[in-house]
């Protein structure tokens, strides 16, 4: 697992596992907490709580970078390269919805991330331990 990924993952405040987290469940992880910042900012825009919404979404592309440092492009190839254009578009996405208040925007943003957790989440378990982070990962 890259320590910059921990480190970021730490640095939002959610340690629960970290330690002991395998790389594929350490990703998981990552999206997880991608989303959940994702919601809480969507309330607090909801409520009209600007510093709040502000803080979660920044706590969200912390985590997006986090995912995106993991990706090694040698052994990824082109799924590397489409998950850091994803990333980058997420990263974006959230910078957009968080200057213009747009709860459709963190939607979209939502759905994206839901949908690489989803492809993520059906990795044979058996492949769970047999590559590193950045091959499991495309990157």
């Amino acid at each position: 697992m890259s320590i910059k990924a921990i480190n970021e993952y730490n640095k939002v405040g959610v340690k629960s596992g970290v330690d002991q987290a395998t790389p594929h469940r350490m990703v998981q992880m990552l999206l997880e907490g991608a989303l959940t910042r994702i919601a809480i900012a969507k309330g607090h825009m909801e409520r009209n709580e600007l510093a709040q919404q502000g803080e979660e979404i920044g706590k969200a592309i912390t985590i997006v970078g986090g995912l995106q440092a993991t990706l090694d492009p040698e052994k990824g190839g082109d799924v590397a390269g489409n998950l850091d254009y994803l990333y980058d578009h997420i990263a974006q996405g959230l910078m957009q919805a968080n200057s213009e208040s747009s709860t459709d925007k963190l939607d979209q943003i939502t759905n994206l991330l839901i949908e690489i957790k989803s492809g993520w989440d059906a990795i044979p378990v058996e492949h769970h331990q047999t590559t590193a982070l950045t091959d499991e990962a495309g990157g």
